[in-house]
């Protein structure tokens, strides 16, 4: 059984990553799952991105096990595995610590929505995770990790509202495929930025309003979008 299409799909979004700015060192991760199969790969941990190859990738199943590769996973794939196995739809999780996006999880902040390019890529505030308890974070801290985030969108909509922050700790971001969880990464530091500034001169500023949300997100999502060519 083969595993090579995802190994090249996720090296190619791992090799994105730096390409974007998102990741300083090595402060990052893509995974991209075969749903059917209930397989994904994900990136070794601590390799130096331009020694990548898809053949370094590691595959594992969505119980944990290690079927393919020859390095330990990154330490971050129980919470890649966590919201495969809880949120229907998404094939690929993009981790960073991207710098502006953290500062919103430093602060334990939602991050607003104030404006259409946020409106364009996420339907709502891109929440923030609670502070995990000592218990949590002693125990199997990744998977707990993950627990937390699926908690904390009880009431929201995965596919709407793709990325999450993870208070005290980064952004975690998904998609339909490797490329679009990057380019969602990347969105989300984006917005993070346009934020900070946006209340850095005020305070106050209010969220984009209710109509102006609606109107930016379906354009792009949904069975009425109508934004770029079809296919």
């Amino acid at each position: 059984m083969s595993y090579q299409s995802i190994k090249e799909e996720c090296l190619a979004a791992n090799l994105a990553l730096p390409k974007t700015g998102l990741v300083d060192l090595t402060f990052g991760n893509v995974s991209v799952a075969d749903p059917e199969r209930r397989v994904f790969a994900i990136k070794p941990s601590g390799v130096d991105y331009e020694k990548l190859t898809a053949a370094d990738m590691v595959i594992l199943d969505y119980e944990g096990n290690i079927l393919e590769g020859s390095y330990r996973p990154s330490s971050d794939t129980p919470t890649h595995r966590c919201l495969f196995l809880h949120f229907p739809g998404i094939r690929s999780v993009v981790h960073t610590h991207s710098r502006s996006a953290v500062a919103f999880a430093q602060a334990g902040m939602d991050l607003p929505c104030l404006g259409t390019t946020h409106c364009d890529y996420f339907h709502g505030p891109v929440p923030v995770t609670r502070t995990m308890t000592p218990e949590e974070i002693g125990g199997e801290y990744e998977w707990e990790t993950g627990k937390v985030i699926v908690e904390r969108f009880a009431n929201l909509k995965p596919l709407d509202v793709p990325a999450v922050l993870v208070r005290n700790h980064g952004p975690f971001a998904w998609g339909p495929s490797a490329s679009k969880a990057v380019e969602t990464a990347l969105a989300l530091e984006i917005v993070a930025d346009m934020a900070l500034k946006t209340l850095s001169l005020n305070p106050s500023a209010a969220p984009a309003p209710p109509d102006l949300l609606q109107k930016h997100f379906f354009r792009k999502h949904g069975p009425g979008a109508y934004y770029g060519q079809s296919s």
